[in-house]
């Protein structure tokens, strides 16, 4: 396994961290694991070097928290691990249980250092933007956290550039802590955040971590539990754009002797937009393939081929209001008359 840096900071992550949102209890989520299914997934990530596992409060609703924390805590030392969690989406129905307030930020680094049973976060990313609280508020109380050493690093998720690049402002302009890492959903069928996203991240040294580099399965043609009842794939994936990149994915791997999986991953391994991708595996099997991936190479005329079909996409955000009908294609499929 390489270790990489997190954009200018010092923190070294493994070249692939694990996501974890597939870890807690199936009464969250049919598809996601028990304790006892998912302890081995996370000895086997050890041992094949991952050192940075990424987690969130709401996963489970904090049920993720306690299984891969202390599960990893029982597995290895705590220098050798780099954790991250999440704070912003409802934990109750409390008014205040939620959201990026001063109150909800200090209530939910302690709740979730408690679930894990450790003193710090390596990360702490906000899960998203938070239209209801001032962007003054938040980077306040995030700094907060920081001086108090519970948190060593913040990170952000799934916003637009603009209100990232904002927060980080309001940091530097206070001489506050500022978010060092950017995670983003990322995968061939969805590549909207190369328009700003990850060139303010480059510009600035901001690391990148990706999430759903198979769009949650899709890209590997899986038929799965997940498959069958994620909502998020129903709702953002599946067009006629989105069939035609799959296939094509699918069509490479046949040709290059290894699994769309594999295909699909090395696109986003070896992207020079991506620090460090998230694998989403549920199996020994699908996490040794991802990190196999690492070793299939991609000609530039076969990254080509697979980017050849895209084009824009809704993006995906909480606060973005509009949705095109299901089905409808962003535009005709137009192969170029090298693949046609």
């Amino acid at each position: 396994m390489d270790y990489v840096r997190l954009g200018a900071t010092g923190l070294r992550v493994s070249a692939f961290g694990l996501g974890t949102m597939g870890f807690g209890t199936p009464d969250w989520r049919p598809w996601v694991l028990d304790p006892e299914a998912s302890a081995p997934i996370l000895q086997r990530a050890l041992e094949l070097g991952i050192n940075f596992f990424d987690m969130a409060d709401f996963y489970s609703l904090g049920r993720n928290e306690e299984v891969v924390g202390q599960t990893l805590l029982s597995m290895a030392p705590r220098e050798d691990l780099v954790l991250a969690s999440k704070v912003y989406y409802p934990m109750s129905d409390a008014p205040n249980d939620q959201g990026l307030s001063r109150k909800h930020i200090l209530d939910g680094i302690d709740a979730t250092l408690r679930r894990i049973g450790t003193d710090y976060l390596d990360l702490y990313i906000v899960h998203a933007f938070d239209p209801g609280t001032p962007m003054e508020e938040t980077m306040a109380a995030l700094d907060a956290v920081v001086r108090s050493g519970k948190v060593r690093y913040l990170g952000a998720s799934t916003m637009y550039a603009w209100q990232f690049a904002t927060m980080n402002g309001i940091a530097d302009r206070n001489g506050w802590a500022r978010f060092q890492n950017m995670q983003c959903q990322y995968s061939l069928l969805y590549r909207e955040e190369e328009r700003e996203m990850m060139p303010y991240c480059r510009s600035q040294g901001i690391g990148v971590t990706t999430f759903s580099p198979l769009a949650r399965g899709m890209l590997a043609g899986a038929r799965d539990l997940r498959m069958q009842t994620d909502n998020f794939i129903h709702d953002f994936f599946g067009d006629e754009v989105d069939r035609a990149i799959t296939a094509r994915v699918s069509e490479l791997a046949g040709q290059r002797g290894v699994s769309p999986a594999a295909i699909a991953m090395s696109w986003a391994f070896h992207s020079d937009t991506v620090d460090c991708p998230l694998i989403g595996a549920q199996t020994i099997a699908e996490l040794e393939t991802a990190v196999a991936a690492a070793a299939v190479t991609l000609s530039p005329e076969e990254r080509a081929f697979l980017e050849e079909l895209y084009s824009p996409a809704d993006v995906i955000n909480d606060h973005f209001p509009h949705r095109r009908p299901r089905g409808l294609a962003r535009r005709p499929i137009e192969a170029s008359a090298a693949h046609a």
